[in-house]
């Protein structure tokens, strides 16, 4: 029996370090955010509501809402330098309209055994969890040392961003388990080919 290291389909590949970065990689190896239970399942596995907050209420226009908000992070993190302003200036504008929307608001409950655990007041709306992952992106996006520490995997044909947090900053891939272990792979079968020439 082989075991699979691979997640679920609506699960977080990698932790990238930051919110809106996760958000990115729920592009690749595929589609991630195409259906409301697949976006319901990202929400609670990203981290962005108490574990068992209903998110039932999540109707069919969230996933395209997320996207949008996806497209927009990924346009701010990879074309400031384009030569035409109009699309950056574009998303800028659409990421700071989403992180002025209300949080959602937390309260303390006490569970049965007396501890006290994290709920949110009712049930969040889609404004308010685009504002979370929106005011995460402002907070990246205007901090040079976080902002510097922005790097794309090296994987082959691995488009996920992750904050580099190593030390000596130093991390060449998202994940030294999947894209680093290929590369490993691939450069054993170059050297081994060379050997045997």
């Amino acid at each position: 029996m082989t075991l699979s290291t691979a997640p679920a389909p609506n699960e977080p590949r990698f932790d990238a370090g930051r919110i809106c970065l996760d958000l990115l990689a729920t592009t690749h190896p595929a589609e991630r955010l195409g259906a409301v239970e697949s976006l319901r399942a990202w929400i609670a596995g990203a981290g962005l509501v108490p574990p068992g907050t209903p998110l039932e209420h999540a109707d069919a226009s969230w996933p395209a809402r997320f996207r949008e908000l996806r497209a927009d992070v990924g346009q701010l993190l990879r074309g400031a330098g384009a030569a035409d302003p109009r699309p950056y200036d574009g998303a800028l504008g659409r990421l700071n309209e989403a992180a002025r929307a209300a949080l959602p608001a937390p309260c303390a409950v006490r569970r049965a055994d007396g501890a006290l655990v994290r709920e949110l007041a009712r049930a969040p709306e889609c404004a308010e969890l685009l504002a979370l992952v929106a005011r995460d992106a402002v907070e990246l996006l205007t901090d040079p040392v976080a902002r510097a520490a922005v790097r794309e995997c090296e994987g082959d044909h691995c488009p996920l961003v992750y904050l580099d947090t190593s030390r000596g900053r130093r991390r060449r891939w998202c994940s030294s388990e999947v894209c680093g272990n290929r590369e490993r792979v691939a450069r054993h079968r170059r050297r081994a080919a060379l050997a045997r020439a």
